[in-house]
């Protein structure tokens, strides 16, 4: 059989992807800009990245230190611009940054060592943030830890802090350095409330103060995702925090999943979501290129979503009642963040196997002008959702089905 090569590979030989790459590309995106023509690939990013106010979505110049950064830590970085259609009304340009990373020292070492390693790997990729202009960033969740939810072994939550705690202290000095605000999700402990642990997201402002922080509102019990051996549903409802360059909110992880999520945080003014995420491949990849882009359509509002990379490798062997065999990682945690917008477009995804930095200025009053064109907020109807709502949560609900008589009728 002939062998096809495609963008300078040869497709179908038994060489092992590294680690985690399509093909030996970087992501999806990357392999079929190598493999097609170029008329053909501007179509077909057409179909799947959708045109920001009728045109491809523009680029954003890279600076040099950033690149220079990129180039000396081996980190993806990638730039875009959304914007809006002409408007009355100034622009409102947001600069976000997005990071994605894998775990920088083994998990079988100590615990203070594999934080400080952390700390170590991102601070050059938040240093390229900074020197970007980038006003809001965000973090993967958990990010300063393995997520070693999958085991259910308690000697994890050591990496557990206060709202004010190691995490929060070391970014808050890069928030002041360059003005920028920024959401660092934690594995928090409540030391006011008895040290129960939470998966929270710390909003961190662009002088350095703690604005606030939310609790995510959904736990998975759904494979290895064992997260709720660890820590409960959040106790923070949906807010929205009014920072100096937007309104933000974060819907963690698996609150992906639940479309009145989403929707709560529209309803409290949310301009920009957050989606920091750990998720793997053989569960949910397919999923992830539709859910936050989803929601950014039906939301009016632009949707951040941020994975790590890389396969976690735990000391202990462990299973999850799915009947696999006793395993120990996770799989492999696929990166490929992005950004949607409330006009259906979206950026190309960061790798799926390196660390990386998606910078991306947005427009605002694109989600203003969403509202207006397609009336989605005016169309809905939330007084008969609250309705079924309200009678769905008690005990006596009722389905309201209108069956056809002859269904299930016995012969005449």
């Amino acid at each position: 059989m002939d062998k096809e090569i495609v963008g300078g590979k040869v497709l179908g030989e038994a060489e092992e992807p590294k680690n985690g790459s399509i093909c030996g590309f970087d992501s999806l995106h990357q392999l079929l800009q190598s493999s097609l023509s170029t008329q053909v690939f501007q179509e077909v990013s057409r179909l799947l990245l959708g045109l920001n106010c009728g045109k491809q979505l523009g680029l954003l110049s890279i600076s040099q230190p950033a690149k220079s950064l990129a180039l000396k830590h081996d980190f993806d970085l990638q730039g875009f611009a959304f914007k809006a259609d002409e408007s009355f009304s100034e622009p409102q340009i947001v600069r976000v940054g997005l990071i994605q990373n894998s775990i920088a020292l083994p998990t079988t070492l100590p615990i203070l060592d594999q934080k400080k390693g952390i700390f170590e790997k991102v601070s050059p990729i938040v240093e390229a943030a900074g020197a970007s202009g980038v006003n809001i960033l965000c973090l993967q969740e958990a990010w300063m830890m393995p997520f070693a939810f999958c085991t259910r072994e308690k000697k994890w939550c050591e990496f557990a802090e206060e709202i004010n705690g190691e995490s929060t202290q070391f970014l808050q000095g890069f928030a002041r350095k360059y003005n920028m605000v920024i959401v660092n999700p934690i594995l928090e402990r409540d030391v006011k409330h008895g040290e129960v642990l939470w998966n929270t997201a710390v909003i961190v402002g662009n002088h350095g103060n703690i604005i606030g922080f939310h609790r995510k509102n959904h736990i998975p019990r759904v494979g290895d995702f064992n997260e709720s051996t660890y820590y409960m549903e959040g106790n923070t409802g949906h807010p929205v925090f009014e920072t100096a360059f937007g309104k933000i909110a974060v819907n963690i992880c698996y609150g992906r999943h639940h479309p009145l999520n989403w929707l709560a945080f529209g309803l409290n003014g949310a301009e920009i979501v957050f989606n920091p995420s750990a998720t793997v491949g053989e569960l949910s990849e397919p999923m992830w290129p539709i859910e936050a882009r989803n929601a950014a359509i039906a939301n009016s509002y632009f949707v951040c979503s941020i994975n790590r990379i890389g396969t976690e490798v735990f000391p202990n062997p462990f299973t999850s009642g799915d009947g696999k065999q006793q395993h120990t990682d996770f799989g492999h945690f696929y990166g490929s963040s992005y950004i949607s917008a409330p006009d259906s477009s979206c950026t190309p995804s960061l790798s799926r196997y390196r660390d990386g930095l998606l910078i991306s200025d947005m427009d605002l009053n694109l989600c203003r002008q969403v509202k207006d064109k397609w009336g989605f907020r005016m169309t809905a109807r939330y007084e008969i959702y609250a309705e079924l709502l309200g009678r769905y949560v008690k005990p006596d609900f009722e389905p309201q089905v209108v069956s056809d008589p002859f269904v299930n009728k016995g012969p005449s």
